[in-house]
C-alpha cells in the first residue's frame, strides 16, 4: 500500500498550492483520512511559527509528527510555507524536494503576471512539482 504524501504551500493567510503525491490511480481516499491530513498539517502552522525563530535555515525540517506521519517544513525569505506531510521519507530527499520546488516557485513569482501570495492556478507548475515530487519522493 502507497502512502499518500500531502504538500502545501502557505502564504500569509490561506494555502496558495495544494497537492496529494502517490495516490493509486483509482483509488478513492477516504474522506475522514483526508480531512484528518489537512488538519494535521494545517494545526503544525503554529509550531513552523515558532520553529522558525529558533533557526536561520529555511528548511526547518521534522516540525510535528502524528499518528506514524511527519510534517516538514521549508520557509522561504518572503515567510512562505512549504509543508509536506508524509510517513518518514529521508532527509536528503525531502530537503531536495523543497529546494527544486522553491526554485520552481520563484521562476513562478518572476512572472509579472503572478501576484505575490495569492492562490497558484498555473497548470505548468502543477506539472513541474509532481514531476519533482516523483523524482525525490516516491
Amino acid at each position: 500500500m502507497s502512502t499518500v504524501l500531502l504538500f502545501v504551500i502557505v502564504g500569509k493567510n490561506e494555502p496558495l498550492f495544494e497537492a496529494e503525491f502517490n495516490k493509486v490511480p483509482g483509488s478513492t481516499t477516504q474522506d475522514s483520512v483526508t480531512r484528518q491530513n489537512y488538519f494535521v498539517l494545517h494545526s503544525a502552522i503554529d509550531l513552523v511559527e515558532k520553529a522558525a525563530w529558533t533557526t536561520s535555515n529555511m528548511y526547518l525540517k521534522v516540525v510535528d509528527k502524528v499518528n506514524h506521519q511527519q510534517v516538514s517544513t521549508f520557509l522561504t525569505a518572503g515567510n512562505i510555507k512549504f509543508m509536506l506531510l508524509h510517513g518518514g521519507r529521508s532527509e536528503d530527499s525531502i530537503k531536495n524536494f523543497f529546494t527544486d520546488v522553491y526554485e520552481l516557485y520563484v521562476k513562478l513569482s518572476m512572472n509579472p503576471f503572478y501576484k505575490y501570495d495569492t492562490p497558484i492556478t498555473s497548470k505548468s507548475f502543477d506539472t513541474r512539482v509532481r514531476a519533482v515530487a516523483r523524482r525525490y519522493l516516491s
